[in-house]
């Protein structure tokens, strides 16, 4: 019985009904310019002005609601005295500058719904006003009426006399105990009008003031790429900071057991070290400040320019390089450029984790028309890119590949990945580009 009684003791069930009283007090400087028609006719019966003034009202009322700002006061008002969690109005995403066949779908599967989400959902907000103010005034009369009568009828005060008639039957409290127990009461009854003004309003909103159709959909576009560059950010942080990782280990080893034999040796492979952990430094700070929506934050320049330098890299970790560069690649630009350099430091990282020494064949050869990436790396018998038998063992997150695949997939391209004969192990790419002339 007493959980009963548990939302009568909230403080959040009077914030809403004084949400709503508020919302009553706020029309009342409109009421006014609603009585005008009803005093241009002097002639009409009392009622039907009385009508016309409350229709005339209510027009005012709901007008106030077809303004944008209204509405994010409104909700903004609604969550603070509600507790109702409901989202900020969602605008209409920005058009991109430069449309790609994917935008292009998208914008077209939008059309529709923001042609039709004028309408309907425009009226939810005035009906809220409406609703919000009916209430209002509904609930601060009767409760002002109760708790008066709560605070008046105890012994009699300020001669105060109740009671009840209905059809002739009537009820009225005598002095003493029956007052008392009448105020009461009016105070309970008072405290349940307010419990059930706030639960009108808070079924309400969700409905009136939550996302309409067209902001469910922008909403869901938001999270949609929010969710894709963030996936996009993992990947970089992942092919960046995994293949520093595993080339500064196999550094670090070489340098610990040259140290002794060929101090210049070991030199080199600390001031690979160094270098390599400050590009993943850069990433790295790309990342995050992207993740915390840092305007400052640029992209890492890593293309097909800096393959030289990742190569030389893997041959100061102890690797033996072959690569073989057919066209001018250099001539590479943007995404592909990016893509590709990804996606050979991805296989570049595969094969010194999993590899089974002997030579690393990186092939790169662009045409006018498309970019062809290969790396080979020997695996031993029974070997793979996935489980290879390599001196140094290396956890595996077996997201490598699978995040390759959904790059090359959003370029339009083609990849493959395994055995390449019983000792080794292939990563084709094929990335369509236009090379400028």
């Amino acid at each position: 019985m007493t959980r009963g009684f548990r939302p009568l003791l909230r403080g959040s069930t009077y914030a809403g009904a004084l949400f709503a009283y508020c919302g009553a007090l706020v029309s009342l400087p409109l009421l006014p310019f609603a009585a005008l028609p009803a005093l241009a006719w002097p002639s009409a019966p009392e009622s039907v002005r009385i009508v016309l003034t409350v229709l005339v009202w209510a027009v005012l009322i709901g007008a106030l609601g077809l303004a944008r700002t209204t509405r994010r006061v409104l909700i903004a008002c609604a969550r603070r005295m509600l507790g109702v969690p409901l989202p900020d109005p969602v605008a209409e995403p920005p058009r991109p500058t430069a449309p790609t066949r994917s935008t292009a779908a998208s914008a077209r599967s939008m059309a529709p719904a923001r042609s039709t989400a004028p309408g309907s959902d425009r009226l939810r907000t005035p009906l809220w006003l409406l609703a919000h103010v009916a209430l209002g005034w509904a609930g601060a009369q009767s409760a002002v009426l109760l708790v008066c009568a709560g605070l008046l009828l105890p012994g009699g005060w300020a001669g105060a006399e109740a009671g009840v008639s209905v059809r002739g039957w009537s009820l009225r409290p005598e002095h003493g105990w029956q007052s008392w127990a009448a105020a009461l009461g009016c105070l309970l009854l008072a405290a349940l009008l307010c419990l059930a003004v706030t639960g009108a309003l808070r079924w309400l909103a969700p409905r009136l003031l939550g996302p309409s159709s067209a902001e469910r959909l922008a909403l869901a576009a938001e999270r949609e790429r929010a969710l894709a560059e963030r996936n996009r950010l993992a990947h970089e942080l992942h092919d960046s900071i995994g293949h520093t990782l595993t080339a500064a280990t196999i550094q670090a080893a070489v340098a610990g057991e040259v140290l002794g034999a060929d101090p210049e040796a070991a030199r080199a492979a600390l001031r690979s070290i160094e270098e390599s952990t400050r590009a993943a430094l850069e990433d790295l700070d790309y990342v995050l400040g992207m993740l915390r929506e840092e305007q400052t934050a640029t992209a890492p320049p890593r293309s097909l320019a800096d393959l030289p330098e990742l190569l030389d890299r893997l041959r100061h970790a102890g690797a033996v390089v072959e690569p073989e560069l057919a066209g001018d690649f250099t001539r590479v630009r943007g995404t592909p450029a990016r893509a590709a350099y990804r996606i050979l430091q991805e296989g570049l990282t595969n094969a010194l984790r999993h590899g089974a020494g002997g030579p690393i064949r990186v092939t790169v050869t662009a045409t006018p028309d498309a970019l062809r990436l290969s790396v080979v790396n020997r695996t031993g018998s029974g070997g793979g890119s996935g489980g290879g038998s390599a001196t140094t063992a290396f956890p595996t997150s077996g997201h490598g590949l699978p995040g390759l695949t959904e790059r090359v997939r959003l370029l339009h391209g083609e990849i493959t990945a395994g055995p390449d004969g019983p000792d080794h192990w292939r990563l084709t790419a094929r990335l369509p580009v236009r090379v400028p002339a």
